[in-house]
């Protein structure tokens, strides 16, 4: 029994020494290259050989939040219609030129960006090039495409959000949570504004845009540098850059002055949920940091504070968390809880608010700091594994940050963060009067 002890306390004892280690250890920085062509168009690559692949993606400066008054909705609709024909290329065939060699391809839409990416094997890298500046220079917004893809976006709506439980939950999380700037509108957009638009409406966003100096190419993989630049010119320098200034958000959201409250009523709600939020500084902000390493301890799995606190000890919930949303004006910092069976949205606001007096009051262990560290530069290293995994952090560090390098900074940030700077955040940014409260309820329990 002996001898397995002392084994026991070894390992134990090289364990704790390895996670400390590791959430200290310093991360090689990647050799990232930029530069920006004569029509604006920013170029961001990485040369990785070590494996035959490559990734391809354009993140242009535009999400939901710019889109136009009355139709929103506009930049998740662009993210379908750039799948669709060209002066040179069929509908769906950029689907043929990535899935029919082996690779894939997809895209995203949020309130800031909206992003295109693919992986192909290296020696089709031309022809993707190539194929993204035929998108970039020749779509097609026409009726036919117009009005097949607005009728795809509006089904998305109904089964993404009107068909779900919760999925009327987290768009009041941001209509409520804003009261001036265009982050009030929802990513997906309504049915209501897409039936008013008409294909001269997306003709002029799509002009307004879609336009070189308003995108970032960003090429991760199996390349030669030299042959890599000269198919960018060859494909992108020919693309003309439009006069026109772009338009740029100037709302700023006020601070907040006092706690709102609000209760949403929605059809075939199980059980009862409950959000608070609070404004949280922009992405540039140095207290980013310390926010996420407090999103870890507090949320961080089925070890973290609020599921053992709610889920585990008291029973009130079936699921309990916070997380930082990162946005390039202000973002949210959002508690929620979907309630266990006969407990209510009050009882899930006690206890989320105690949880936040109990990280504010007192400060957190050395040993839920290391932790929450770890796991972060864990599930960090493991998406720089791949060239996708690379581009996306590039992405992130472009649009967020404005500085492509930002992926080789921003782990050295979150391993900086103190005990100290997470008390002192959470004490700046989680104020009384910089809540909102949201109680989301069955329609037909609530009369």
């Amino acid at each position: 029994m002996r001898k397995i002890s002392v084994i026991l306390s070894i390992f134990v004892f090289a364990f704790a020494a390895f996670q400390t280690a590791f959430a200290q250890t310093k991360i090689a920085p990647l050799n990232i290259k930029q530069r920006t062509l004569k029509n604006g168009l920013k170029v961001v690559s990485l040369q990785d050989n070590s494996s035959p692949t490559v990734t391809v993606q354009v993140w242009f400066d535009v999400g939901s939040k710019n889109d136009p008054n009355g139709r929103n909705g506009f930049a998740h609709l662009f993210e379908h219609l750039m799948f669709k024909s060209t002066k040179n290329l069929k509908s769906e065939q950029f689907d043929r030129l990535t899935e029919d060699v082996g690779g894939n391809n997809n895209a995203f839409t949020s309130d800031d960006v909206t992003a295109y990416h693919e992986v192909v094997p290296s020696n089709y890298l031309e022809t993707l090039l190539w194929a993204e500046a035929e998108r970039l220079s020749n779509l097609n917004v026409d009726e036919p495409n117009f009005l097949s893809e607005r009728k795809v976006v509006q089904e998305e709506f109904r089964q993404g959000v009107l068909a779900q439980p919760y999925g009327r939950f987290y768009e009041a999380i941001q209509t409520l949570s804003y009261t001036t700037h265009p982050y009030k509108r929802t990513t997906i957009g309504t049915i209501e504004d897409l039936d008013a638009a008409t294909v001269e409406d997306a003709q002029n966003f799509h002009k307004t845009f879609y336009r070189p100096d308003n995108a970032t190419l960003i090429v991760v993989g199996d390349f030669e540098q030299k042959q890599f630049d000269a198919w960018v010119d060859k494909y992108f320098n020919r693309i003309e850059k439009p006069t026109n200034a772009i338009p740029r958000v100037t709302e700023v959201e006020p601070a907040r002055t006092a706690e709102k409250r609000q209760t949403v009523k929605a059809p075939n709600v199980p059980l009862p949920a409950v959000a608070i939020t609070y404004l949280a500084p922009d992405s540039k902000s140095k207290d980013i940091a310390a926010l996420k390493i407090a999103q870890a301890i507090l949320s961080g799995g089925e070890s973290s504070r609020l599921y053992q606190e709610l889920v585990y000890k008291q029973q009130i919930a079936q699921e309990a968390s916070f997380g930082v949303d990162e946005r390039v004006d202000k973002g949210l910092l959002n508690f929620t809880a979907v309630m266990a069976s006969g407990k209510t949205p009050e009882m899930g606001e006690k206890s989320l608010l105690a949880e936040l007096k109990n990280i504010q009051n007192a400060p957190v262990s050395a040993k839920e700091l290391e932790k929450a560290k770890n796991g972060i530069v864990a599930n960090a290293l493991r998406e720089l594994q791949t060239n996708r995994g690379k581009a996306f952090a590039i992405g992130n560090g472009v649009i967020y940050h404005n500085n492509p390098d930002f992926v080789n900074l921003e782990l050295k940030e979150l391993q900086a963060v103190t005990i100290a700077d997470v008390q002192r955040v959470m004490k700046q940014y989680f104020t009384d009067n910089n809540r909102v409260v949201i109680y989301y309820v069955n329609e037909e329990n609530s009369k």
